[in-house]
């Protein structure tokens, strides 16, 4: 999608930071911080929400990304959050795991 501005990072287009990477997925930190560590897990592949990923190989990879960053990065304790659909707080539309660890504001 042209518009969605995850897959313009995604894309390279801001030039954000990755903090880590693979075949499925991109990681950066989120730009408005609800955590000391705020982390969003995107699959590289656009899906509007988890109401529209019915591949469960994908799903499973962005678990597994949620649980490679976080090993990798020394958190042992975090939050996981998945907000789908509007009304449940999502912003921006292309599916997107949020890891939050640390003080939690």
């Amino acid at each position: 999608m042209n518009d969605c501005i995850f897959c313009k990072i995604i894309n390279g287009d801001f030039g954000t930071e990755f903090v880590y990477e693979n075949k499925y997925a991109v990681v950066f930190k989120d730009i408005n911080p609800k955590a000391e560590t705020h982390l969003l897990v995107v699959p590289r592949l656009h899906v509007e929400s988890l109401n529209e990923l019915d591949d469960k190989d994908i799903l499973g990879e962005l678990m597994l990304t949620v649980k490679a960053v976080t090993k990798e990065l020394g958190i042992k304790s975090y939050k996981t959050l998945i907000n789908t659909g509007k009304e449940a707080g999502q912003e921006v539309f292309h599916l997107h795991i949020h890891i939050l660890a640390g003080r939690i504001f």
